[in-house]
């Protein structure tokens, strides 16, 4: 038994993600711990936590402004990302990788919401 979402490739890559941001948090400077780790978390989170919420609502309308919610959330983790870059506390090399795999979820979360009937 399990829930429509968990089959969603979106909501999948989004707890991916979300794991991946916490490990890359983890690897910030201490005096950082209550700023830039605490927003990429919360907002990598918050991807897949909207995914999942929006499903379970019966109006499309509303799974759309779900979908919203979590586009504008990978787009606060991609500018988390540059300012990790910026301060040096991820590589460049990190940087691309993780920043492929905000632009491919946008894109395939914007397509998705594209989709759903209102």
């Amino acid at each position: 038994m399990k829930f429509k979402f968990e089959d969603l490739l979106i909501w999948q890559k989004g707890m991916d993600l979300g794991e991946n941001m916490n490990v890359v948090a983890d690897k910030f400077p201490k005096k950082e711990q209550f700023n830039l780790p605490s927003q990429i978390r919360r907002a990598s989170d918050s991807i897949a936590l909207n995914i999942s919420e929006g499903s379970i609502l019966q109006s499309g309308a509303e799974y759309k402004r779900f979908l919203g919610y979590a586009i504008r959330s990978i787009a606060e983790v991609v500018t988390c990302l540059h300012k990790a870059k910026r301060r040096n506390y991820i590589s460049e090399e990190e940087f691309i990788m993780y920043y492929k795999s905000c632009f491919d979820l946008i894109n395939m979360t914007i397509a998705f919401r594209k989709k759903i009937i209102t």
